[in-house]
C-alpha cells in the first residue's frame, strides 16, 4: 500500500514500472536520502580517522609549494 497521492505507471502486463509522487513528498524523500548519505559519510570518516590533524596554515603552505 502506498502513500496518499501516489500513482503508478504500468506496462502492458500490468506490472508497476514507475511511480508518480506529489512534489512535496518527493522533496521530503530526497532530503531524507541526503541526510542518510551524510550520516553514512560521517560514520565512514569517523571509522577511518587516525587521529592525526593538520593545521590549515600548514596545509596551505604545503599546497602553495606544489
Amino acid at each position: 500500500m502506498g502513500a496518499p497521492g501516489q500513482q503508478f505507471i504500468t506496462d502492458d502486463q500490468g506490472k508497476k514500472v514507475a511511480v508518480i509522487l506529489p512534489i512535496e513528498e518527493y522533496k521530503k524523500m530526497m532530503e531524507e536520502l541526503e541526510e542518510l548519505e551524510d550520516i553514512r559519510l560521517y560514520d565512514q570518516a569517523k571509522k577511518e580517522d587516525d587521529g592525526k590533524r593538520l593545521l590549515l596554515s600548514d596545509y596551505l603552505k604545503k599546497r602553495q609549494t606544489k
